[in-house]
């Protein structure tokens, strides 16, 4: 089944609660626990509704013509448009019947599409108030997931800000999903229905735990439809909140193929303090674990759990214990992470008050200097930093062809800077178990001085040539923890340069938005300007935002808002620290050089750089300012 489409007017909206409430009470698990008419086809029907919704809910600021009026785009004909008067603040909105939570929207631009907009929801058409603002549009289709806000009401608004073009707004569609809590009950239900869920990290923002409460499920449980999907650890788990204390006495979990072979299932009252019911039999694990099939020719599972009691709760939640193996190929297994359509939770009491907890907003309190150094001292001041060595604190990454090495070779402070240089000395280097042929400087601050929130730079002067890969970035602090790793730890790069002269980049790091995925930009230098002369780059990193520059010049900004709505999960609430390193090769310049030999990324015209001397990074300065 495929998640409620919502409406455009009253009359859908009562047409569609209805079939929605017959088709939960055709699968709800019969006395016994075991499951009745596995119903399918009622939300596909749900969705055909939809598209010949009554397009009078929907009204405008105005429209190009009679024939591009705003019911246009809530018809269903992806042939058809609304078109809007050519004004930067156009609107267009629609009336849901209703209060409803709202999951997503999908907005189909034409080519005449909004640059800068908001989408806005309403309980009584007046009062208005924001869940994703776009300041970048490029048009196309756009999907905007709510999680983990709460988003509910009756109206639902696009408030124009910037066109894009010199017409006014177009839209083939706009398409709002998400349906009507179940209520408090006295008889048995399943409580859990577009209630509020949560998990501990998710995949990327189209498999967030909200869709385990949307009521769809494919009905051979083998298609890419509404899912949370974690990532790729056994120790993941998934929750709904009740609302209210509540009488549970079973559990329907509808997997996707990347089922939990083991698993618990666990109540609490106050969302910290866990109980747990039911746990497969040594028995069942073992039969679950031997039913190993490549990703090709796997199905999902339903599992109805009925517990021997009663249990008494708030929230409900399935800890992922062991993950499922996959034939991938002969001889070897693979895991991925949990993959559930949907989790219901069947019982008496609950409450349709549910909500999501409030975002943190900023910070009030001026900035002040936490961290300094400038690198007067007579060598590297250890107070502050940490030398890290490869085979000791870090491994080999990323292809590089360095190892770091804690020496004054690589290291070093002269003339009231930190100078990181690469050496080569072909064979010469063993570290970790490899044989390297450079060895370079890397220095961190963690455990040191490891910081949540504030403005970081730094001023650099950088070598450049093909492969030289100085960065200046920050790393989560519990990257370490094999129950989080990278990069569920998030990772702030404010400058990188892999060697062009013109250019650096700047990035963001986390679950469903990594490596080449990233959320990143590159800066070019105004004015003829040059990485090998001393530029300031610095990152003003706060509980909404990421705000990068460089010489005061913002060059990327990336709201919590837009990159939870359209990419995964905020992972930069928690403590991160500095790193300052100098690599050599490796993917990123790879990516762009295409160099292969002698290294992967370090053309032999840079190797003989190296080793004539002179190739060096150099920092005349490093703060931290924080809030406080």
């Amino acid at each position: 089944m495929r998640p409620r489409l919502l409406f455009a007017s009253a009359a859908a909206v009562v047409a569609a609660l209805t079939a929605a409430t017959a088709a939960t009470a055709a699968t709800a698990p019969s006395a016994t626990g075991a499951p009745r008419a596995a119903a399918a086809a009622w939300d596909s029907d749900l969705a055909a509704v939809a598209q010949s919704a009554n397009p009078a809910a929907a009204t405008s600021s105005g429209s190009e013509n009679a024939g591009l009026g705003p019911g246009a785009a809530f018809d269903g004909n992806g042939a058809t448009r609304w078109s809007s008067n050519a004004a930067d603040d156009a609107w267009i909105r629609v009336d849901l019947g209703q209060t409803l939570r709202i999951d997503r929207v999908t907005l189909d631009w034409e080519a005449a599409y909004g640059k800068k907009y908001v989408l806005e929801v309403s309980g009584d058409g007046a009062g208005w108030r924001p869940f994703y603002t776009e300041d970048a549009g490029t048009g196309g289709t756009v999907t905007a997931h709510t999680y983990p806000q709460e988003v509910r009401g009756r109206y639902i608004r696009l408030r124009g800000v910037e066109r894009a073009t010199p017409y006014g707004y177009s839209l083939y569609s706009f398409k709002i999903y998400g349906g009507t809590p179940a209520p408090a009950s006295t008889t048995r239900a399943n409580l859990a229905l577009h209630h509020p869920a949560y998990s501990n990290l998710y995949q990327h923002a189209g498999n967030s735990p909200a869709f385990v409460t949307d009521g769809g499920w494919p009905a051979g449980l083998k298609a890419d439809q509404t899912r949370w999907s974690s990532d790729w650890n056994a120790d993941r788990w998934v929750s709904v909140d009740l609302g209210a204390s509540s009488t549970i006495n079973s559990v329907d979990l509808y997997w996707e193929a990347a089922y939990a072979v083991d698993f618990e299932i666990q109540v609490s009252d106050d969302n910290r303090t866990w109980r747990t019911v039911h746990r497969p039999s040594a028995a069942e694990v073992a039969a679950r674990r031997a039913d190993i099939k490549s990703p090709a020719e796997a199905t999902g599972r339903h599992d109805t759990v009925t517990l021997s009691t009663p249990a008494t709760g708030r929230y409900v939640r399935m800890l992922g214990k062991e993950r499922r193996s996959f034939y991938n190929p002969a001889p070897a297994t693979a895991q991925f992470g949990y993959s559930l359509y949907e989790f219901q939770v069947w019982g008496t009491g609950g409450s349709a008050a549910a909500a999501y907890p409030a975002l943190p907003g900023e910070q009030g309190g001026t900035y002040r200097t936490t961290f300094f150094d400038d690198f007067t001292g007579a060598s590297l001041d250890r107070s502050k930093w940490r030398v890290v060595r490869t085979g000791q604190e870090m491994g080999s990454v990323n292809g590089e062809a360095q190892a770091y090495a804690d020496s004054p070779d690589n290291i070093r402070t002269a003339n009231g800077s930190l100078i990181l240089t690469p050496k080569y000395c072909k064979g010469c280097t063993q570290a970790g178990g490899g044989t390297y042929d450079f060895t370079s400087g890397r220095i961190d601050t963690n455990t040191k001085f490891d910081f949540t929130y504030g403005k970081v730079s730094a001023r650099l002067k950088l070598p450049v040539g093909d492969g030289y890969w100085p960065a200046f970035w920050l790393l989560g602090s519990n990257v370490d923890d094999p129950a989080v790793s990278w990069p569920a730890s998030g990772e702030t790069d404010i400058m990188e340069n892999i060697g062009y002269g013109d250019w650096t980049s700047s990035a963001l790091h986390g679950p469903g938005y990594s490596a080449d995925g990233n959320i990143g930009a590159q800066q070019y230098y105004p004015g003829g300007g040059s990485a090998d002369q001393w530029h300031t780059y610095a990152v003003e990193w706060t509980p909404t935002t990421m705000r990068f520059s460089a010489d005061d010049r913002i060059v990327q900004e990336t709201t919590r808002n837009k990159l939870e709505s359209t990419r995964g999960q905020w992972v930069f609430d928690h403590n991160q620290y500095v790193i300052l390193n100098l690599a050599l090769g490796g993917a990123y310049p790879a990516g762009w050089n295409k160099v292969t030999t002698p290294y992967w990324g370090l053309p032999q015209s840079s190797v003989d750089r190296i080793a004539q001397g002179g190739i060096q990074a150099e920092i005349d300065w490093v703060r931290v300012e924080q809030k406080g």
